[in-house]
């Protein structure tokens, strides 16, 4: 029996872009507890976002067995929600008079040169205990820069998937033609 037209899908726990994702959620969940005023809006705003980038990836992973068109628009919303993150954590240094790290910065170049540690039980390359230490025992700058690195690579991981699923799209097509395609191939078989 030959497959059916609705390719598999999810998976998300396996893409960079949701492990990053994940791991920002995690660090913004902690630095707005510790570092942001309970009171202030503009905590929840930053955990909303967070969560936003994380569940994005997520819902658009589900949907992309039947809607290519839903998988793009929610990868874009997840960027979009994380560059809203990341505009937050930029204001929070700026009002408090804290840098921002150049991205050739010593400091900026550990984050990204960061592995999972052997320790690490998840599969992947980058949950919130690889970036633990680099979040919780620094100050709220360095924190707040170290999730910035977070951000930044997960932006570019969501740019470069948004890309494939484009180029994809247009090679494949989505499910109304591989229905088409199921129906024709079904029609020339021979009886």
């Amino acid at each position: 029996m030959s497959p059916g037209f609705i390719p598999q899908h999810g998976g998300y726990r396996d893409l960079l872009a949701y492990q990053k994702a994940e791991a920002i959620y995690d660090a913004t969940v902690y630095f707005c507890s510790r570092f942001i005023d309970p009171k202030s809006r503009t905590r929840d705003q930053m955990v909303q976002a967070a969560r936003s980038g994380k569940q994005n990836i997520a819902e658009g992973s589900m949907a992309s067995g039947t809607s290519k068109e839903t998988e793009i628009k929610l990868m874009n919303v997840a960027r979009a929600s994380l560059e809203e993150l990341l505009v937050d954590y930029q204001d929070y240094l700026r009002v408090n008079g804290l840098p921002v790290w150049d991205k050739n910065s010593p400091e900026a170049c550990r984050i990204r040169s960061i592995r999972p540690q052997a320790n690490d039980n998840h599969k992947s390359h980058g949950s919130y205990e690889t970036y633990r230490t680099y979040i919780e025992a620094v100050t709220a700058g360095d924190a707040a820069n170290a999730i910035l690195c977070l951000i930044h690579q997960a932006n570019y991981l969501l740019d470069r998937l948004i890309r494939q699923l484009e180029e994809a799209f247009v090679r494949e097509g989505g499910l109304r033609e591989r229905m088409t395609r199921a129906r024709l191939d079904a029609r020339n078989r021979p009886k």
